[in-house]
């Protein structure tokens, strides 16, 4: 099975198990003289078996990620620590530039007689960062998904 499958099938596992979660909790109780529509019982005890197959997906995918080179050298595990970060330091720089901007509450003057807001970053220059890391979140995004379709996934 190759690593992308795993990841398939770990988001229908973890998709079923908050599925059985809503139904378990909607049948836990029920009123005096009536039945609940299903056994609450026999749900917590299939959510359980499926907890116990994710469990060992994630396991697996972790195992293969932590051991599976990429181009570039590094892990696929590193290359989604890089992706992680890209992102954060992505949302960071986008949201200064934005507020360096005047986007947001703190914009422009209603009257003439309001102070002015001034920007202290160069927003020009911080969007010009944003484009770039979006360039390499998409280039490392590409990069892990080419490997989650060629790599075999571990025992």
């Amino acid at each position: 099975m190759k690593l992308a499958e795993a990841l398939a099938l770990r988001a229908d596992a973890a998709r079923r198990v908050e599925q059985l979660r809503a139904r378990v909790v909607g049948n836990a109780r029920h009123q005096e003289g009536e039945e609940p529509a299903e056994d609450a019982g026999r749900l917590l005890a299939e959510a359980g078996e499926v907890l116990d197959e994710l469990e060992g997906l994630i396991r697996r995918i972790n195992r293969t990620n932590s051991q599976a080179v990429v181009d570039g050298g590094g892990t696929l595990t590193d290359a989604l620590a890089r992706r992680d970060v890209l992102r954060l330091r992505h949302a960071v720089i986008s949201d200064a530039a934005d507020a360096a901007a005047g986007g947001g509450r703190h914009g422009g003057r209603q009257l003439r007689s309001e102070l002015k807001m001034l920007s202290t970053l160069p927003v020009a220059e911080l969007r010009a960062r944003a484009d770039v890391l979006a360039r390499e979140i998409r280039e490392t995004d590409v990069l892990i998904q080419r490997s989650n379709w060629e790599v075999d996934l571990l025992d």
